[in-house]
């Protein structure tokens, strides 16, 4: 039997990949990517020339069974995405839960990751946090929201450019302007940027300057003393 290896790419810099990541992507059978052509890029860097499949969220429900048999019957396969580690707000959970269901090996490798950076670089509690990713366009966006207004925990979210200003909106809302923010973009890359600041502030400088890249918001956990006072009150 095979094995099934789960490996970080870089969320930017090419760089940030290790060195057994790279031998392992040309050790393998086969990789399985999200976005051929985003990971081509990758790839031709590092000389890797192996057998790429594309495997993303619109068809890992029809692929997951293959995949697995493949492995079954002796490949060794790599399943990247597009940057980042695969299960964490990108495809990879479905054909991890399968593989272990079948009796298949499955061997994660640590990596590059938006969220730790930019965690650790908020200068919020980062011994204890949750994570939340990319928050619901529509439906139940109000119902997490809500649910997150007593969280005292460091909360860790995904946003695209194009959400940016409502996402910061809806936390000044549903959990209190008081709340200090910080704000990573393209984090790696040329024009990385890192904001810190109340919310209200957030908002007033991405409101007035466009945002672009991709985007991690740190907010800080409910005050313990702010709980106290509502209480008194």
């Amino acid at each position: 039997m095979g094995k099934l290896f789960v490996i970080p790419t870089p969320i930017g810099n090419l760089e940030d990949i290790t060195y057994r990541a790279v031998r392992i992507l040309k050790e393998v059978d086969m990789i399985l990517a999200e976005d051929t052509r985003t990971s081509g890029i990758l790839f031709k860097h590092y000389g890797i020339d192996k057998k790429v499949i594309s495997h993303h969220k619109f068809n890992e429900h029809k692929t997951v069974e293959n995949i697995t048999g493949w492995v079954k019957e002796g490949k060794n396969i790599a399943l990247v995405s597009d940057a980042g580690t695969p299960g964490i707000s990108d495809p990879g959970f479905l054909l991890v839960r399968t593989c272990i269901e079948n009796g298949v090996e499955v061997e994660t490798l640590p990596g590059a990751t938006a969220m730790i950076p930019a965690l650790v670089n908020s200068g919020l509690p980062s011994d204890r946090f949750c994570f939340e990713g990319f928050l619901p366009v529509k439906k139940g966006r109000q119902k997490k929201l809500t649910s997150l207004k007593d969280e005292e925990r460091t909360i860790v979210f995904y946003e695209s450019p194009y959400r940016v200003v409502k996402t910061l909106k809806d936390i000044e809302e549903y959990l209190g302007s008081d709340r200090i923010v910080s704000v990573s973009r393209e984090l790696s890359k040329l024009f990385e940027e890192n904001l810190r600041g109340s919310v209200k502030e957030m908002i007033e400088h991405f409101t007035q300057k466009e945002p672009k890249g991709e985007f991690v918001i740190i907010v800080s956990g409910k005050n313990k003393n702010q709980e106290k006072t509502e209480n008194e009150q």
